[in-house]
Parts: structure tokens; C-alpha cells; sequence
């Protein structure tokens, strides 16, 4: 073999190996991208995207609470048919938040299986967690954590 067929062949070995190398790198880049995604933290096209119920009637709850909101909330989640998520617009003031929750817990509560504990969670533009209502259907209390 000459050395020009030896010099060849090393560049081109060299050269496929570069490829790969740089191939799985950008590949596994992406990878770690998709799995470190938080859908909550997004403001994006994405974000509008998710869904707003996990179940049919989640969805269609999640979205008539948006809709008759007239502003206040602007997103919302239901998981499990009894957990309530909603994000708040900067409209609304730190002092609204607490009769904004009972709101919620009401109107969930008339929307949800009888008799089962609901969570409304409020959360603020930023998507920082404000305040959770915690509704005990045996007591009919409603308690609230900030």
C-alpha cells in the first residue's frame, strides 16, 4: 500500500468518525432538551398547545373557566377530574386571589363527581404557586395554603 492510499484512508476514517461524533453529540443535546422540557415554564406556541383536561370534561371545564373569566385567569388545567390549576392574569390583585380560589372550589365542586375532595391551585403570571384550596366534601370546609 502506498502512502498516499495510507494517508487517504486515515482522513477518511478520521472524517467519519468526526461526523459521528459531532452527530451523536447534537442528537443527544436535543434529547436532553426534550426531556428536561417543563411544560409550566414555557410562555410559547407550545404552551397554548397543552391541554387543558386530562378527561373530556377536565377539558371542557378548563376551558369554560378561561372563557367566563373575562380576563382574570389566563390558563387552566384539570388532572384527575379533581384538581383545578389556573393561572392568573396580572389584573388581578393579591387581595382578590382568596375569593377568586372560593370562586373556583364552588363552581368545581358543582362541575365535579359528588362527594370527593378537590384542589384548586392558583398560580401567579410567573406560574409561581400562590395559593391552594383544598375542598373536604365530609366537612364542607374549605382549607387554603399560601
Amino acid at each position: 500500500m502506498s502512502l498516499f492510499q495510507y494517508l487517504r484512508k486515515t482522513f477518511i476514517a478520521l472524517t467519519l468518525v468526526l461526523v459521528l461524533v459531532t452527530t451523536s453529540a447534537c442528537s443527544a443535546v436535543a434529547q436532553q432538551d426534550r426531556t428536561s422540557y417543563q411544560p409550566g415554564a414555557s410562555t410559547g406556541a407550545g404552551y397554548a398547545a397543552l391541554s387543558r383536561g386530562d378527561t373530556a370534561q377536565g377539558q371542557n371545564f378548563g376551558d369554560w373557566v378561561v372563557k367566563t373569566s373575562q380576563g382574570l385567569i389566563q390558563d387552566a388545567y384539570v388532572r384527575d377530574n379533581n384538581k383545578l390549576g389556573v393561572v392568573i392574569s396580572p389584573q388581578v390583585r393579591p387581595k382578590e386571589v382568596k375569593p377568586l380560589a372560593q370562586s373556583l372550589v364552588q363552581g368545581f365542586r358543582r362541575s365535579a363527581t359528588p362527594n370527593r375532595d378537590l384542589t384548586v391551585l392558583v398560580y401567579a403570571p410567573d406560574k409561581q404557586l400562590l395559593l391552594s384550596a383544598r375542598y373536604n366534601p365530609q366537612s364542607k370546609q374549605i382549607e387554603y395554603n399560601s
